[in-house]
């Protein structure tokens, strides 16, 4: 469904991706993880088409969705108004399908969207991407400023989504032990490289990718010795 070949992202002389390759299949979920800085939320613009490639390509053949990393409510409208904007491209103003699928947000469908916690607004924000009925969906910062009850309860609405719907998940996530938990395939990014790709069973028995998040990022040679699969 989706294939990046060698793509490099540039922010003026910085280098924010810098050759980077991987695939998703059609209904796989996959995680991208990495120290802050690495170019995990540039991956997903690039991916979504929010920003341009200096070299290198994005192939998707199916239709994309993001979830943006913080929500980006638009906090004086209702819930409906802004589940409605997120069917605008394919002029979906239907919304059966996703209150059937977060039935939470039946009740909260007049509240103004500012006025909602962070749970209820990161569900929103899921819901106006699933509008627009895509085959993708691109999730940055799942559990970003949430409850460990909130997340558990999103991600339970991610695995449905998967196994019910077919629907591809490429998450960006810092709570690596979730994204571990959630998708079955994982990699790792570091400085807008790949360092490690491969089954996230087999990552997260990996001692230089703990030893990465415990502040030792200077392991990109032994990530990749150790623990890189094709992507």
């Amino acid at each position: 469904m989706l294939r990046i070949d060698d793509l490099v992202v540039r922010y003026g002389a910085a280098v924010a991706l810098d050759g980077v390759s991987l695939h998703l299949d059609a209904g796989e979920m996959v995680a991208l993880v990495g120290p802050n800085g690495a170019g995990k939320s540039t991956l997903l613009n690039a991916v979504s088409g929010l920003v341009p490639a200096a070299s290198g390509s994005v192939t998707c053949e199916g239709r994309i969705a993001q979830v943006p990393e913080g929500r980006q409510m638009f906090p004086d409208m209702t819930v409906e108004d802004n589940l409605v904007l997120g069917g605008w491209s394919i002029r979906n103003r239907d919304l059966s399908e996703v209150l059937d699928l977060l039935p939470d947000l039946v009740r909260l469908r007049k509240a103004k969207a500012g006025r909602l916690s962070g749970g209820q607004q990161q569900m929103v924000a899921i819901g106006r991407a699933l509008m627009a009925k895509p085959d993708l969906l691109a999730i940055d910062e799942l559990s970003l400023g949430l409850a460990p009850l909130v997340v558990a309860e999103l991600a339970e609405h991610l695995r449905f989504l998967n196994r019910d719907r077919g629907t591809a998940i490429l998450l960006v996530e810092q709570e690596v032990s979730l994204a571990f938990d959630l998708c079955p395939r994982t990699c790792v990014l570091e400085a807008g490289r790949v360092v490690a790709a491969g089954p996230s069973a087999e990552l997260a028995e990996s001692e230089a990718v703990r030893r990465a998040y415990f502040g030792d990022l200077g392991v990109a040679g032994e990530l990749r010795a150790d623990t890189e699969v094709p992507a």
